[in-house]
């Protein structure tokens, strides 16, 4: 029952997409759906790709763990979500295709060649969760081995990508966000009424798991914040579909509708999670991160059951499509366009890209095996990019005349210092847990360190000679 709906519900997505590829004629169509989408879609597709594995089965999985604390990773994108509001209208006004391209209008070739590999990494990596979210998902639904599950959901979603793009992502979006909304919403409806109620549920639930930091310090909780913040303010798949917007106030609008969306579904997502632990005990930390699926099979009736695990592939396909696409973008426009073939045809850019989609397919389901956890893959990622990338853009949009070499020195910094403090902690961890030096989590150094070399390159360095260029 459950394999056949997921089975008929990706069928239809793949009818829609291949409907879709019918009207990508240009680079502008697979890319940034020719800058028109509306606010209703865009609320849609920002909303079903930001809720990824990293939610589902991450976020619900420390929900199950630790209760309602595990909202301070969630509460990083409610905090970045209402701070690019204020700059949505800006970045759509420059009618660019990758948060590369600004960087290089602010920061020269280098930041640019250096932004895309960054984003390559990171986003790359997100993907691959996404395909081993999708082979654990097959194997509770169908107990198809995790390995073979994954590879189906990584070849699913790289043929589906390839179709149409930003059309096929954008539009198919909408019913993926409607069915998490959905499914999510009659799986807490059914556990707190089946549970007596909500003070009744919550009474039953352990007093650290409805306490403010519960069973993480501080430290810990801002380690889980801090990423997910930062990566939301940079996040790249954002500002490729704020380019794709059809005016600065569709931009804008698309921002109000997507916080509420998130908080929303979000925070319903954890409760699954954290209500879990009272109706399915004694999970280990690996089955935790199935817990949705799991209450999905053994405790919901099968018609909320059916919509919770379809709602689940929904979350896993679109993610996974948008991050795909973006580091395709990437590679093809500020790689090879930019510094192989300046003057490659706009049918070869659509052709390339969709190879690169499928390269980038390949290295996700490879490297998706060389984490402990989705958590653990999530947190890597949005470090990656929330202290490579994010104080670099930021200071490209709000800091008059910041000279070309400190963004360049802090996307270097936030980089570098990801990749060797994880390195440090993973090497010196034991079943594959890491130790971090100092008992620092890599986002502290990257991030201060980053952050650092903007600030002070950018006051010692002489500043640029123009304004950035925003048009008109």
């Amino acid at each position: 029952m459950f394999l056949s709906a997921v089975i008929v519900y990706l069928v239809a997505l793949m009818v829609v997409g291949s409907w879709k590829s019918r009207q990508v004629h240009t680079a502008d169509d697979f890319l940034i759906a020719n800058r028109a989408l509306p606010a209703r879609v865009l609320v849609f597709t920002l909303l079903a790709t930001w809720i990824g594995s990293g939610s589902l089965f991450a976020g619900a999985g420390l929900g199950y763990r630790v209760g309602f604390p595990a909202l301070w990773q969630s509460a990083g994108a409610w905090v970045g979500i209402a701070l690019v509001y204020f700059i949505a209208p800006r970045v759509r006004r420059l009618a660019q295709y990758t948060v590369p391209d600004i960087l290089e209008l602010r920061y020269g070739p280098t930041a640019r060649l250096l932004g895309a590999l960054t984003t390559v990494m990171a986003y790359t990596t997100i993907a691959a969760y996404q395909f081993r979210a999708g082979g654990t998902l097959l194997e509770l639904v169908a107990g198809i081995e995790p390995a073979t599950g994954a590879l189906m959901t990584a070849a699913f979603c790289v043929t589906y990508t390839a179709l149409a793009g930003m059309l096929s992502i954008a539009y198919l979006d909408v019913g993926n966000g409607l069915m998490m909304v959905v499914g999510v919403v009659l799986a807490v409806a059914f556990l707190v009424t089946d549970g007596g109620g909500l003070a009744t549920t919550l009474s039953s639930l352990q007093p650290e798991h409805v306490a403010l930091f519960g069973e993480l310090s501080p430290q810990a909780a801002l380690a889980l914040f801090f990423p997910t913040l930062f990566l939301l303010l940079g996040e790249a798949n954002m500002y490729q579909k704020f380019f794709s917007a059809k005016s600065e106030r569709a931009a804008r609008l698309a921002v109000v509708g997507w916080i509420v969306g998130t908080i929303v579904v979000e925070t319903l997502i954890d409760s699954v999670g954290v209500f879990g632990s009272v109706v399915v005990p004694g999970l280990s930390t690996e089955g935790s991160e199935s817990i949705v699926i799991s209450v999905a099979l053994q405790i919901l009736p099968t018609w909320i059951g059916v919509l919770l695990v379809c709602g689940a592939a929904a979350i896993i396909v679109s993610t996974a499509n948008s991050f795909l696409l973006t580091p395709a973008t990437n590679l093809m426009r500020d790689v090879y366009q930019r510094f192989v073939n300046p003057k490659v045809a706009d049918q070869q850019v659509l052709v390339y890209t969709r190879l690169f989609v499928v390269a980038l397919g390949f290295v996700g389901y490879v490297i998706g095996s060389f984490f402990p956890s989705i958590l653990a893959m999530a947190l890597w990622a949005y470090t990656m990019y929330g202290a490579g990338i994010t104080p670099a853009l930021l200071g490209a949009l709000v800091w008059p005349r910041i000279p070309r070499s400190a963004g360049v020195w802090s996307i270097l910094a936030g980089m570098t210092t990801t990749l060797v403090w994880e390195i440090i902690g993973l090497r010196r961890g034991v079943d594959g847990v890491p130790e971090y030096p100092l008992g620092l989590e890599t986002v502290y150094p990257a991030l201060t360190l980053s952050i650092l070399a903007l600030v002070v390159v950018g006051l010692a360095a002489r500043p640029s000679a123009t304004d950035f260029p925003v048009p008109s």
